[in-house]
């Protein structure tokens, strides 16, 4: 059964070659941007990579970057085809191109799809990594004198600034880590001993939180130490105070920031993919509409294209019958040779 079944005349043709052939020029343009974005993601990913436990996420951005590419090279060819396409001497030179490049064109699609899904799922990952990296990240804000992490103190600091943020969940997750080091600590100093022998594990903890946490548009001068004593500083109330620190965790605003940026070319890409389509579908048409013109004395008559000549089972089928006997064969030859036996002596 046919699928999709048009008829062309000359007329038609001749449009539709040249609105295919713009419309895959711009979807040239719209891989370029593909790319591009794809690249910027990657970027954007890799400046707080020190914040990220994994690099799961790194799938979207290289996705991204393989079919904009593929997306480039299949709409350039495409572009061309539709030049030669109504001229009966140079369009038959690409009949043996244009299978592969269908099947080409379709896995390209395929993976675009793929790039939009990831784009709009990889909260949870992303997540996830975000919690394991900012718990380590807090856990080493102190350690600038040790090798591999002595950046660690600058990239929190100026994450909490840039993002308005504080801590991981919030700004308590401070309270519980030790983040002023041991050298600029004065263990001669009562306070000291007591503080470092009032837990089991020997940490200097407080309930305090670096500068970067200050909130910079409050009208108080910024109370980041002692947060939790109320008579430590004059008209001050921890539980009913609007506390003059940022409130929201760094795991939530990078999430919202990256997930905000994801949907966002994810809504690109569908875009794209509608254009990569459209591009699919309007090409098969002309291909078809063409081929019926072989051997027909004059190339001026009506002529009927198609998207697919036979069922999309029976389609699917076809195009996988080669790679099943493929596989098939293999498997024979595997096991002839695993089933001989050694000649007698």
């Amino acid at each position: 059964m046919v699928l999709m079944k048009i008829k062309f005349s000359l007329a038609k043709r001749v449009k539709l070659a040249q609105s295919l052939w713009l419309l895959s020029w711009a979807a040239t343009l719209a891989g370029s941007i593909t790319f591009f974005l794809g690249c910027f993601l990657k970027i954007e990913l890799r400046k707080r990579a020190e914040v990220m436990a994994n690099t799961d996420v790194y799938v979207v951005p290289h996705t991204l970057m393989i079919v904009g590419l593929g997306s480039l090279g299949i709409n350039y060819f495409a572009a061309r085809i539709c030049q030669d396409a109504l001229d009966p001497a140079r369009f038959p030179t690409w009949k043996t191109f244009l299978k592969p490049y269908f099947a080409f064109s379709l896995f390209i699609a395929t993976l675009m799809f793929v790039a939009m899904l990831l784009s709009f799922i990889m909260k949870f990952s992303l997540e996830s990594s975000l919690q394991t990296g900012l718990r380590n990240g807090i856990r080493f804000y102190k350690d600038t004198d040790t090798p591999g992490r002595c950046f660690q103190k600058q990239t929190i600091d100026h994450l909490q600034m840039d993002f308005e943020c504080c801590g991981n969940d919030d700004f308590r997750d401070w309270f519980e880590v030790q983040w002023i080091s041991n050298r600029y600590l004065d263990f001669t100093l009562k306070d000291v001993k007591d503080r470092i022998k009032s837990n089991v594990d020997g940490r200097y903890l407080l309930d305090s939180v670096p500068f970067s946490c200050c909130n910079p548009t409050s009208p108080r001068p910024c109370i980041h130490t002692q947060l939790t004593n109320s008579s430590a500083h004059y008209n001050y109330e921890y539980q009913t105070e609007d506390l003059n620190i940022y409130i929201r965790g760094c795991r939530e605003a990078l999430l919202g920031y990256y997930m905000s940026l994801m949907n966002g070319i994810g809504a690109v890409v569908l875009s794209v993919l509608l254009v990569q389509g459209s591009v699919l579908a309007s090409l098969r048409f002309l291909q078809t509409s063409m081929e019926a013109l072989e051997g027909q004395e004059s190339q001026e008559v009506d002529s009927e294209g198609y998207l697919l000549e036979k069922s999309v089972k029976e389609t699917v089928m076809e195009w996988l019958e080669p790679v099943l006997k493929f596989i098939k064969k293999n498997q024979v030859s595997e096991g002839g040779e695993g089933g001989e036996e050694p000649a007698p002596a």
